[in-house]
């Protein structure tokens, strides 16, 4: 029978908040199919499978620096668990160094036609040039990608793709992430004394591509006009005082629905190529209008303007004004989205696809 590794740059479950480890986390408390996973000692044990702990003491560390072969922990802890005559499937997640090393040290063992490497590609654009890319690419034998137009843009880009492609949308709880009655949203915002405010959440982490700055200098141009509206960023504090903005800070993710929940829109600037942005769909999910950057993989998470509203030019801040104003005056009307779009139980059932096609191909 064929087994699945998980070969995992964190310790899992993850302790800090992270998007794949927290759905890898729902996934492996339910009807899953890793049995080993290989990675540093959690704080505590999944009970359901099985593990390979990567071993990065001080004798480890210097023949990894000896032998240039930085993963060196990972392939011991691999090799726990790899048997000949047997079939594996062997699961990469970002982690584009570790490849070259991973093939070596199955050629060597003998296994590697019994072994077939997933790579899960978190990005959206190519993470190699053209040239460099073949070697990638033939050691791999399946590419999976966040959406469709990840690999469109993979397809066109490079002369030779000699490998499987599939997509995995990511997935959230939705039956944390959903939208309350009128009652219970004015009941939310009352809460955080803001009953009498049209309310905007940016949520993210302080960094230039995530846009915050041009938010809040929209925020500057709008607060003029309009004084019953408010802008709640999440997940960054500030000394700075700023009029109609509100400085949460980081919030737990089991805390997270109820600020979408009590919020009227959510705004996603992205200034990069995002991979897919499970904060808009925690918020799509919650009810909220949405404004985002029509760049990567977000114009497919919003299914092209269906779900929500795309700025073609995000870097341009009337572009941001324009599309605030216009959800206060006459907001656009967008079809609601489904439960299961986007959920992690349907993430875990095409998870569980994608390892059932891989073992006919192995």
């Amino acid at each position: 029978m064929t087994k699945v590794i998980l070969l995992s740059q964190f310790p899992l479950p993850y302790h800090k908040i992270g998007s794949w480890t927290t759905m890898y986390k729902n996934y492996l408390e339910s009807n899953h199919n890793i049995d080993y996973i290989v990675c540093e000692k959690p704080e505590f044990l999944f009970k359901t499978v099985n593990y390979g702990f990567v071993n990065n003491s001080l004798p480890i560390k210097i023949k990894k620096k000896l032998q240039r072969n930085y993963y060196l922990d990972y392939i011991y802890g691999l090799n726990e668990i790899i048997k000949q005559g047997e079939k594996y499937i062997i699961q990469v997640i970002d982690n584009f160094g570790i490849v070259e090393h991973l093939n070596t040290y199955l050629e060597q063992k003998g296994v590697r036609e019994n072994c077939y490497i997933q790579f899960f590609f978190h990005g959206y654009s190519c993470f190699y040039k053209d040239f460099e890319s073949r070697s990638f690419f033939k050691t791999i034998d399946e590419m999976v990608l966040l959406t469709q137009d990840s690999y469109r843009l993979h397809k066109n880009y490079y002369t030779i793709l000699p490998t499987r492609f599939s997509v995995l949308h990511n997935g959230i709880d939705t039956t944390k992430f959903y939208k309350v009655t009128s009652t219970e949203k004015l009941e939310l915002k009352e809460t955080f004394k803001s009953n009498d405010k049209t309310i905007f959440v940016w949520c993210s982490q302080d960094r230039p591509k995530k846009g915050l700055h041009l938010i809040l200098d929209v925020w500057k141009r709008l607060f003029k006009e309009r004084k019953n509206i408010e802008l709640w960023v999440i997940g960054v504090t500030s000394d700075k005082q700023i009029v109609g903005v509100r400085f949460i800070g980081r919030v737990p993710n089991d805390d997270l629905p109820k600020y979408y929940q009590a919020a009227d829109c959510y705004l996603f600037p992205t200034l990069w190529q995002e991979g897919f942005g499970l904060s808009l769909i925690e918020a799509l999910h919650c009810g909220c209008y949405c404004i985002a950057s029509k760049i990567g993989g977000v114009t497919e998470v919003l299914d092209y303007g269906r779900y929500g509203k795309l700025i073609d030019n995000p870097h341009f801040i009337n572009s941001w004004v324009a599309a605030i104003h216009e959800f206060l005056n006459e907001p656009l009307v967008f079809e609601n989205i489904s439960k299961e779009k986007y959920s992690m139980n349907q993430w875990n059932l095409d998870m569980n696809t994608i390892i059932s096609e891989a073992k006919i191909n192995i």
